[in-house]
Protein backbone atom coordinates (compact mmCIF):
# COMPACT_ATOMS: atom_id res chain seq x y z
CA UNK A 1 0.00 0.00 0.00
CA UNK A 2 1.49 3.28 -0.59
CA UNK A 3 0.37 5.67 1.96
CA UNK A 4 1.92 2.60 4.49
CA UNK A 5 4.73 4.17 7.01
CA UNK A 6 8.06 2.44 6.19
CA UNK A 7 11.58 2.99 6.69
CA UNK A 8 13.04 4.80 3.55
CA UNK A 9 15.58 2.18 2.92
CA UNK A 10 13.00 -0.08 2.79
CA UNK A 11 10.57 1.65 0.68
CA UNK A 12 13.53 1.81 -1.77
CA UNK A 13 14.75 -1.59 -1.94
CA UNK A 14 10.81 -2.54 -2.48
CA UNK A 15 11.12 -0.21 -5.12
CA UNK A 16 14.26 -1.58 -6.35
CA UNK A 17 12.71 -5.04 -6.90
CA UNK A 18 9.63 -3.42 -8.84
CA UNK A 19 12.20 -1.88 -11.60
CA UNK A 20 13.48 -5.56 -12.23
CA UNK A 21 10.12 -6.71 -13.36
CA UNK A 22 9.02 -3.27 -14.65
CA UNK A 23 11.86 -2.91 -17.11
CA UNK A 24 10.03 -6.18 -18.92
CA UNK A 25 6.65 -5.40 -18.60
CA UNK A 26 4.98 -5.61 -21.74
CA UNK A 27 3.85 -1.89 -23.29
CA UNK A 28 0.03 -3.09 -23.16
CA UNK A 29 0.36 -4.02 -19.46
CA UNK A 30 1.92 -0.69 -18.82
CA UNK A 31 -1.08 1.21 -20.77
CA UNK A 32 -3.54 -0.92 -18.83
CA UNK A 33 -2.34 -0.18 -15.57
CA UNK A 34 -2.46 4.39 -16.65
CA UNK A 35 -5.34 3.45 -17.84
CA UNK A 36 -6.96 1.97 -14.64
CA UNK A 37 -5.23 4.91 -12.62
CA UNK A 38 -7.47 7.51 -14.50
CA UNK A 39 -10.25 5.39 -14.10
CA UNK A 40 -9.73 5.48 -10.26
CA UNK A 41 -8.79 8.73 -10.34
CA UNK A 42 -12.39 9.99 -11.67
CA UNK A 43 -14.57 7.52 -9.56
CA UNK A 44 -12.79 8.56 -6.21
CA UNK A 45 -12.65 12.06 -7.12
CA UNK A 46 -14.94 12.99 -3.93
CA UNK A 47 -12.34 11.42 -1.59
CA UNK A 48 -9.88 13.39 -3.61
CA UNK A 49 -11.35 17.00 -3.08
CA UNK A 50 -12.13 15.93 0.45
CA UNK A 51 -8.13 15.09 1.22
CA UNK A 52 -7.32 18.65 -0.81
CA UNK A 53 -9.76 20.91 1.05
CA UNK A 54 -7.66 19.54 4.57
CA UNK A 55 -4.47 20.55 2.95
CA UNK A 56 -5.85 24.04 1.64
CA UNK A 57 -7.86 24.50 5.21
CA UNK A 58 -4.08 24.28 6.87
CA UNK A 59 -2.69 26.24 4.23
CA UNK A 60 -4.94 29.24 4.83
CA UNK A 61 -4.41 29.09 8.31
CA UNK A 62 -1.05 29.19 8.68
CA UNK A 63 -0.95 31.49 5.12
CA UNK A 64 1.12 30.43 2.68
CA UNK A 65 0.08 32.97 0.38
CA UNK A 66 -2.49 32.66 -2.50
CA UNK A 67 0.71 31.72 -5.08
CA UNK A 68 1.05 28.37 -3.37
CA UNK A 69 -2.59 27.58 -2.76
CA UNK A 70 -3.33 28.03 -6.19
CA UNK A 71 -0.38 25.54 -6.68
CA UNK A 72 -2.21 23.09 -3.52
CA UNK A 73 -5.51 23.00 -4.48
CA UNK A 74 -7.79 20.51 -6.56
CA UNK A 75 -11.06 20.54 -8.07
CA UNK A 76 -13.15 18.90 -10.28
CA UNK A 77 -11.66 20.22 -13.35
CA UNK A 78 -8.32 19.77 -12.46
CA UNK A 79 -8.87 16.04 -11.21
CA UNK A 80 -10.26 15.38 -14.92
CA UNK A 81 -7.74 17.29 -16.37
CA UNK A 82 -4.63 14.93 -14.89
CA UNK A 83 -6.91 12.12 -15.54
CA UNK A 84 -7.04 13.06 -18.77
CA UNK A 85 -3.10 13.63 -18.72
CA UNK A 86 -2.31 10.24 -17.49
CA UNK A 87 -4.93 8.58 -20.83
CA UNK A 88 -2.56 10.87 -23.04
CA UNK A 89 0.09 9.35 -21.73
CA UNK A 90 -0.92 5.75 -22.25
CA UNK A 91 -1.59 6.54 -25.55
CA UNK A 92 2.15 7.35 -26.66
CA UNK A 93 4.71 5.12 -28.17
CA UNK A 94 6.54 3.00 -25.51
CA UNK A 95 10.43 4.60 -25.46
CA UNK A 96 11.45 1.44 -24.00
CA UNK A 97 12.80 -0.52 -27.00
CA UNK A 98 13.35 2.26 -29.26
CA UNK A 99 16.43 1.78 -30.97
CA UNK A 100 18.28 4.89 -31.19
CA UNK A 101 21.09 3.98 -33.23
CA UNK A 102 22.32 0.47 -35.06
CA UNK A 103 24.93 -0.88 -37.25
CA UNK A 104 27.17 -3.46 -38.62
CA UNK A 105 30.34 -3.14 -37.89
CA UNK A 106 32.84 -4.22 -40.79
CA UNK A 107 33.69 -7.99 -38.74
CA UNK A 108 30.07 -8.81 -38.77
CA UNK A 109 29.17 -7.75 -35.14
CA UNK A 110 25.48 -6.11 -35.37
CA UNK A 111 25.51 -3.43 -32.77
CA UNK A 112 21.95 -1.25 -31.28
CA UNK A 113 21.50 1.70 -29.16
CA UNK A 114 18.36 0.67 -27.21
CA UNK A 115 16.20 2.89 -24.59
CA UNK A 116 16.31 1.39 -21.01
CA UNK A 117 14.40 2.45 -18.00
CA UNK A 118 16.75 4.12 -15.65
CA UNK A 119 15.33 1.56 -12.92
CA UNK A 120 13.93 3.85 -9.70
CA UNK A 121 13.32 7.17 -9.41
CA UNK A 122 12.73 9.62 -6.47
CA UNK A 123 10.74 12.88 -7.47
CA UNK A 124 10.86 15.25 -4.45
CA UNK A 125 8.05 18.16 -5.08
CA UNK A 126 6.55 21.11 -3.23
CA UNK A 127 3.02 21.64 -2.68
CA UNK A 128 1.85 20.48 -6.28
CA UNK A 129 -0.18 17.33 -5.45
CA UNK A 130 -0.77 16.43 -9.60
CA UNK A 131 2.87 16.11 -9.47
CA UNK A 132 2.12 12.79 -7.40
CA UNK A 133 0.34 11.18 -10.48
CA UNK A 134 2.23 13.05 -13.38
CA UNK A 135 5.06 11.39 -12.47
CA UNK A 136 3.92 7.96 -11.36
CA UNK A 137 2.28 7.75 -14.81
CA UNK A 138 5.34 8.86 -16.83
CA UNK A 139 7.58 6.27 -14.26
CA UNK A 140 5.42 3.74 -14.79
CA UNK A 141 5.35 4.14 -18.63
CA UNK A 142 8.59 4.45 -19.13
CA UNK A 143 9.30 0.98 -17.22
CA UNK A 144 11.05 2.74 -14.04
CA UNK A 145 9.98 2.17 -10.26
CA UNK A 146 9.04 5.31 -8.43
CA UNK A 147 9.48 7.00 -4.45
CA UNK A 148 7.63 10.14 -3.82
CA UNK A 149 8.31 12.85 -1.18
CA UNK A 150 5.86 15.70 -1.49
CA UNK A 151 5.58 18.54 0.92
CA UNK A 152 4.00 18.88 3.93
CA UNK A 153 1.49 21.50 2.69
CA UNK A 154 -0.38 18.77 0.95
CA UNK A 155 0.23 15.75 2.99
CA UNK A 156 -3.65 14.47 2.57
CA UNK A 157 -3.74 14.87 -1.02
CA UNK A 158 -0.73 13.11 -1.57
CA UNK A 159 -1.57 10.46 -0.07
CA UNK A 160 -4.60 9.49 -1.41
CA UNK A 161 -3.46 10.26 -4.71
CA UNK A 162 -0.26 7.97 -4.42
CA UNK A 163 -2.30 5.39 -2.91
CA UNK A 164 -4.76 5.60 -5.88
CA UNK A 165 -2.10 5.15 -8.11
CA UNK A 166 -0.67 1.97 -6.44
CA UNK A 167 -3.57 -0.03 -5.82
CA UNK A 168 -4.82 0.98 -9.74
CA UNK A 169 -1.34 0.00 -10.83
CA UNK A 170 -1.06 -3.53 -8.57
CA UNK A 171 -4.72 -4.46 -9.88
CA UNK A 172 -3.74 -4.49 -13.27
CA UNK A 173 -0.40 -6.11 -13.13
CA UNK A 174 2.46 -4.57 -12.19
CA UNK A 175 4.47 -5.38 -8.85
CA UNK A 176 3.78 -4.61 -6.17
CA UNK A 177 6.35 -0.86 -4.99
CA UNK A 178 6.24 0.03 -8.22
CA UNK A 179 4.78 3.40 -6.75
CA UNK A 180 5.62 4.39 -3.28
CA UNK A 181 4.87 7.36 -1.06
CA UNK A 182 7.26 8.39 1.51
CA UNK A 183 6.23 11.60 4.22
CA UNK A 184 6.54 12.37 7.74
CA UNK A 185 10.69 12.64 8.47
CA UNK A 186 11.10 16.09 7.54
CA UNK A 187 14.91 17.05 6.70
CA UNK A 188 16.61 13.69 8.09
CA UNK A 189 14.22 12.20 5.97
CA UNK A 190 14.87 14.11 2.67
CA UNK A 191 18.68 13.43 3.02
CA UNK A 192 18.28 9.34 3.80
CA UNK A 193 16.57 9.37 0.53
CA UNK A 194 18.96 11.23 -1.05
CA UNK A 195 21.98 8.59 -0.11
CA UNK A 196 20.02 5.82 -1.05
CA UNK A 197 22.38 5.34 -4.21
CA UNK A 198 22.22 1.16 -4.19
CA UNK A 199 18.36 1.45 -4.58
CA UNK A 200 17.37 4.90 -6.54
CA UNK A 201 19.29 5.88 -9.75
CA UNK A 202 18.04 9.50 -9.90
CA UNK A 203 16.27 12.03 -8.32
CA UNK A 204 14.19 14.82 -9.64
CA UNK A 205 13.47 17.66 -7.39
CA UNK A 206 10.50 19.50 -8.14
CA UNK A 207 10.61 22.98 -6.40
CA UNK A 208 12.51 26.41 -4.99
CA UNK A 209 15.61 27.56 -4.18
CA UNK A 210 15.67 26.12 -0.73
CA UNK A 211 14.66 21.96 -1.89
CA UNK A 212 17.78 22.54 -4.33
CA UNK A 213 20.29 23.82 -2.03
CA UNK A 214 19.46 21.02 0.75
CA UNK A 215 19.85 18.27 -1.94
CA UNK A 216 22.81 19.86 -3.03
CA UNK A 217 24.37 19.36 0.25
CA UNK A 218 23.66 15.97 0.58
CA UNK A 219 22.70 13.91 -2.06
CA UNK A 220 25.03 11.30 -3.48
CA UNK A 221 22.41 9.85 -6.14
CA UNK A 222 22.32 11.48 -9.21
CA UNK A 223 19.76 14.63 -9.73
CA UNK A 224 18.40 16.50 -12.35
CA UNK A 225 17.00 19.64 -11.26
CA UNK A 226 14.07 20.96 -12.06
CA UNK A 227 14.81 24.01 -11.08
CA UNK A 228 13.19 27.78 -10.70
CA UNK A 229 12.23 29.71 -13.88
CA UNK A 230 13.43 33.75 -14.13
CA UNK A 231 11.79 33.63 -17.09
CA UNK A 232 12.23 37.20 -19.63
CA UNK A 233 10.00 38.35 -22.61
CA UNK A 234 12.17 40.60 -24.40
CA UNK A 235 9.73 43.20 -27.03
CA UNK A 236 12.02 43.74 -30.29
CA UNK A 237 12.17 47.38 -31.80
CA UNK A 238 10.51 45.44 -35.13
CA UNK A 239 7.63 43.88 -32.99
CA UNK A 240 3.74 43.59 -33.67
CA UNK A 241 2.84 45.67 -30.45
CA UNK A 242 -0.42 44.13 -29.93
CA UNK A 243 0.67 40.40 -30.44
CA UNK A 244 3.80 41.88 -27.89
CA UNK A 245 0.86 43.05 -25.17
CA UNK A 246 -0.90 39.88 -25.30
CA UNK A 247 2.23 37.58 -25.12
CA UNK A 248 3.48 39.56 -21.83
CA UNK A 249 -0.12 39.18 -20.60
CA UNK A 250 -0.67 35.47 -20.96
CA UNK A 251 3.52 35.05 -19.59
CA UNK A 252 2.53 37.10 -16.83
CA UNK A 253 -0.75 37.32 -15.34
CA UNK A 254 -2.38 33.40 -16.56
CA UNK A 255 -0.67 31.48 -13.95
CA UNK A 256 1.77 33.65 -12.15
CA UNK A 257 2.61 31.20 -9.57
CA UNK A 258 4.56 29.04 -11.67
CA UNK A 259 7.98 28.49 -13.55
CA UNK A 260 7.07 29.41 -17.09
CA UNK A 261 5.56 32.34 -16.07
CA UNK A 262 7.68 35.77 -17.10
CA UNK A 263 9.41 37.50 -14.23
CA UNK A 264 11.08 40.40 -16.56
CA UNK A 265 9.91 42.68 -19.53
CA UNK A 266 12.46 43.79 -21.57
CA UNK A 267 12.01 46.66 -23.97
CA UNK A 268 13.52 47.85 -27.18
CA UNK A 269 13.99 51.81 -26.83
CA UNK A 270 12.82 52.51 -30.00
CA UNK A 271 9.32 51.17 -29.14
CA UNK A 272 9.19 52.20 -25.43
CA UNK A 273 7.98 55.40 -25.58
CA UNK A 274 4.58 53.50 -27.48
CA UNK A 275 4.92 50.08 -25.85
CA UNK A 276 6.21 50.77 -21.69
CA UNK A 277 2.79 53.01 -20.85
CA UNK A 278 0.62 50.88 -22.94
CA UNK A 279 1.46 47.40 -21.24
CA UNK A 280 2.00 49.22 -17.67
CA UNK A 281 -1.80 50.46 -18.15
CA UNK A 282 -2.52 46.85 -18.97
CA UNK A 283 -0.74 44.91 -16.38
CA UNK A 284 -2.26 47.65 -13.68
CA UNK A 285 -5.84 47.15 -14.60
CA UNK A 286 -4.69 42.96 -14.35
CA UNK A 287 -3.56 43.87 -10.45
CA UNK A 288 0.19 43.14 -11.43
CA UNK A 289 2.50 45.41 -9.40
CA UNK A 290 5.35 47.03 -11.87
CA UNK A 291 8.74 47.50 -11.04
CA UNK A 292 10.64 49.67 -13.45
CA UNK A 293 13.92 51.15 -14.27
CA UNK A 294 14.42 54.70 -14.83
CA UNK A 295 13.76 55.04 -18.11
CA UNK A 296 10.56 53.06 -17.52
CA UNK A 297 9.77 55.37 -15.13
CA UNK A 298 10.48 58.45 -16.80
CA UNK A 299 7.86 57.03 -19.59
CA UNK A 300 4.99 56.66 -16.93
CA UNK A 301 5.88 59.21 -14.86
CA UNK A 302 2.25 60.84 -13.80
CA UNK A 303 0.26 58.03 -14.38
CA UNK A 304 -2.70 56.26 -11.97
CA UNK A 305 -0.16 53.34 -12.82
CA UNK A 306 2.79 54.46 -12.01
CA UNK A 307 5.33 52.00 -11.03
CA UNK A 308 7.92 51.49 -7.94
CA UNK A 309 11.47 51.37 -9.01
CA UNK A 310 13.27 48.42 -9.38
CA UNK A 311 16.39 47.38 -7.71
CA UNK A 312 19.27 44.91 -8.53
CA UNK A 313 17.42 42.48 -6.66
CA UNK A 314 14.21 42.29 -8.68
CA UNK A 315 16.15 41.45 -12.28
CA UNK A 316 17.58 38.26 -10.10
CA UNK A 317 13.89 37.41 -8.45
CA UNK A 318 10.74 34.49 -9.41
CA UNK A 319 8.38 36.50 -8.19
CA UNK A 320 6.04 33.79 -8.74
CA UNK A 321 3.08 36.62 -7.85
CA UNK A 322 1.57 39.09 -9.64
CA UNK A 323 5.10 40.94 -9.93
CA UNK A 324 6.96 41.82 -12.97
CA UNK A 325 10.18 43.93 -13.31
CA UNK A 326 10.33 45.91 -16.40
CA UNK A 327 13.44 47.43 -18.40
CA UNK A 328 14.49 49.72 -21.43
CA UNK A 329 17.18 48.73 -23.41
CA UNK A 330 19.17 50.11 -26.36
CA UNK A 331 19.86 46.79 -28.13
CA UNK A 332 19.46 43.14 -28.89
CA UNK A 333 22.79 42.39 -27.20
CA UNK A 334 21.84 44.14 -24.31
CA UNK A 335 18.95 42.18 -23.56
CA UNK A 336 21.01 39.12 -24.75
CA UNK A 337 23.17 39.83 -21.70
CA UNK A 338 20.95 40.80 -19.30
CA UNK A 339 18.58 37.56 -19.70
CA UNK A 340 22.39 35.68 -19.70
CA UNK A 341 23.51 37.33 -16.46
CA UNK A 342 20.27 37.22 -14.52
CA UNK A 343 18.00 34.15 -16.24
CA UNK A 344 17.85 30.56 -14.81
CA UNK A 345 17.99 29.17 -17.78
CA UNK A 346 14.32 28.08 -18.44
CA UNK A 347 12.59 29.83 -20.85
CA UNK A 348 12.76 32.89 -22.94
CA UNK A 349 11.07 34.89 -25.50
CA UNK A 350 11.25 37.31 -27.98
CA UNK A 351 8.35 39.64 -30.14
CA UNK A 352 9.83 40.44 -33.43
CA UNK A 353 9.31 40.39 -37.01
CA UNK A 354 12.88 40.56 -38.01
CA UNK A 355 14.34 37.43 -39.18
CA UNK A 356 18.14 38.35 -38.09
CA UNK A 357 17.27 39.52 -34.61
CA UNK A 358 15.21 36.26 -34.02
CA UNK A 359 17.54 34.43 -35.43
CA UNK A 360 20.64 36.14 -33.11
CA UNK A 361 18.11 36.02 -30.19
CA UNK A 362 17.68 31.92 -30.59
CA UNK A 363 21.54 31.66 -31.05
CA UNK A 364 22.44 34.05 -28.04
CA UNK A 365 20.08 32.99 -25.65
CA UNK A 366 21.23 29.97 -23.19
CA UNK A 367 17.95 28.48 -21.88
CA UNK A 368 16.08 25.33 -22.22
CA UNK A 369 13.37 26.42 -23.93
CA UNK A 370 13.70 29.85 -26.42
CA UNK A 371 10.58 31.20 -28.26
CA UNK A 372 9.94 33.63 -30.91
CA UNK A 373 6.62 35.42 -30.92
CA UNK A 374 5.37 33.59 -28.46
CA UNK A 375 4.41 32.80 -24.41
CA UNK A 376 6.73 31.65 -22.41
CA UNK A 377 3.76 29.49 -20.76
CA UNK A 378 3.88 26.95 -23.49
CA UNK A 379 7.13 24.96 -21.60
CA UNK A 380 5.31 22.39 -20.20
CA UNK A 381 5.31 18.45 -20.84
CA UNK A 382 1.58 18.52 -21.46
CA UNK A 383 2.01 21.69 -24.70
CA UNK A 384 5.01 19.74 -26.13
CA UNK A 385 3.16 16.70 -26.64
CA UNK A 386 4.86 14.51 -23.60
CA UNK A 387 1.26 14.27 -21.87
CA UNK A 388 2.56 15.65 -18.67
CA UNK A 389 6.11 15.94 -17.23
CA UNK A 390 8.03 15.15 -13.89
CA UNK A 391 9.61 18.57 -13.75
CA UNK A 392 11.22 21.03 -15.96
CA UNK A 393 14.96 20.96 -15.92
CA UNK A 394 17.43 23.77 -16.68
CA UNK A 395 20.79 21.54 -16.82
CA UNK A 396 22.59 20.76 -19.76
CA UNK A 397 23.24 17.30 -19.36
CA UNK A 398 20.87 13.95 -19.65
CA UNK A 399 17.92 15.80 -19.67
CA UNK A 400 17.20 19.83 -20.41
CA UNK A 401 13.28 21.44 -20.79
CA UNK A 402 10.07 19.33 -19.76
CA UNK A 403 11.29 15.80 -18.76
CA UNK A 404 9.23 13.51 -20.09
CA UNK A 405 9.09 9.43 -21.50
CA UNK A 406 12.54 9.51 -23.16
CA UNK A 407 14.02 11.42 -20.54
CA UNK A 408 13.14 9.19 -17.74
CA UNK A 409 15.20 6.82 -19.79
CA UNK A 410 18.94 5.75 -20.58
CA UNK A 411 20.37 3.31 -23.20
CA UNK A 412 21.70 0.11 -23.52
CA UNK A 413 24.05 -1.17 -26.15
CA UNK A 414 22.98 -4.53 -27.62
CA UNK A 415 25.98 -6.63 -29.43
CA UNK A 416 24.77 -9.56 -31.70
CA UNK A 417 27.57 -12.18 -32.95
CA UNK A 418 27.66 -15.60 -34.42
CA UNK A 419 30.51 -16.64 -32.43
CA UNK A 420 33.24 -13.53 -32.79
CA UNK A 421 36.26 -13.28 -30.55
CA UNK A 422 38.68 -10.45 -30.89
CA UNK A 423 41.78 -10.99 -32.55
Amino acid sequence: MATTVAPVADTCSRAREASRWLASIDTATKNTALVAIATALQSRVDEILRANERDMQSGREVDIGDALLDRLRLDEGRVEAIAQAVRQIAALPDPVGEVIDGHRLPNGLDVRKVRVPLGVIAVVYEARPNVTIDAAALCLKSGNAIVLRGSSSATHSNAVLAQIASEAAISAGLPDGCVSLVAGGGRAELAELATQKDSVDLIIPRGGEGLKAALEEVATVPVIYAASGNCHVYVDGTADLADAERIVMNAKVQRPGVCNAAETLLVHESVAAEFVPRIVRALGEAGVEVRGDERTLALVRGSSQAPAAASEEDWGTEYLAMTLAVKVLDSLQEAIEHIGRYGSGHSEAIVTRDTASMRAFQLGVDAACVYVNASTRFTDGGEFGMGAEIGNSTQKLHARGPIGLRELCTFKYLVEGDGHVRG
